[in-house]
């Protein structure tokens, strides 16, 4: 085990990732010997242009997809040698995932979304007493968020930035050590960019969150403590 894991300065760790994909009889490679790490309570944000590997480095870190070669570290754990249903249950209780598109389910109000992750297990569905907790934090947060009057709405009645608050919100409710985000703000116009920019931040400062995130957006590497650039699938230093 490394130092960083020793003394706990190091949450996750990507080390020598690769990932290649057929195309034909080519192989296409994607992310070329990517070694990172992210440190507890610090805002990385991965910068550089569509096609540099960005999206497909986030969803390997929180195992999302499966690097061809090389390996993810999560507090000295080897996330790519864990069973499927470890991994699982890794990506409901270690992360929190945040995306472009927000990926709300339709026919469920705003506290329904928020509350899928926390329902999911049988050990959750079974205890009363840690949904009604979940339901309880559920409200708080959106309290926190302006929206404490919006719960009930399903998405199709709210605005894109209140559907990435959802979106964000649902991330956060079982409490995980890192919040993965891609494109968090690529959907939203310039003022509600800015409203989630500083929601993420706040959530860092206020929660201690371990936060990343790929984007475009310039505001956000401006204000990062740490901009990753990536180029052809590997980062410049």
């Amino acid at each position: 085990m490394s130092k960083n894991f020793e003394n706990n300065e190091t949450l996750l760790q990507a080390k020598d990732v690769f990932k290649e994909y057929a195309n034909g009889e080519r192989t296409v490679p994607v992310l070329r010997g990517i070694n990172l790490a992210i440190k507890k309570g610090e805002i990385v944000v991965i910068v550089g242009a569509s096609g540099a590997g960005k999206s497909t480095l986030l969803h390997i870190l929180g195992i999302l997809d499966t690097p061809t070669s090389g390996s993810v570290f999560y507090k000295g754990i080897n996330l790519t040698q864990l069973s499927e249903k470890k991994q699982a249950d890794m990506r409901n209780r270690v992360f929190g995932f945040v995306f472009q598109f927000y990926h709300l389910l339709p026919d469920f109000t705003a506290l329904e979304n928020i509350l899928l992750p926390s329902l999911i297990g049988s050990r959750f569905l079974r205890n009363e007493t840690v949904t009604k907790n979940c339901r309880e934090r559920a409200i708080s947060l959106l309290e926190r968020v302006g929206m404490r009057d919006r719960f009930t709405h399903k998405p199709s009645q709210l605005s894109g930035g209140e559907r990435q608050r959802v979106a964000i919100i649902r991330a956060l409710i079982n409490n995980p050590e890192l919040l993965l985000c891609d494109e968090p703000t690529g959907n939203l116009d310039t003022k509600t960019g800015h409203e989630i920019r500083e929601l993420i931040w706040d959530v860092n400062k206020t929660m201690n969150q371990t936060v990343v995130i790929v984007t475009h957006d310039e505001e956000m590497a401006k204000n990062a403590g740490r901009v990753v650039r990536m180029v052809d699938g590997g980062i410049v230093e």
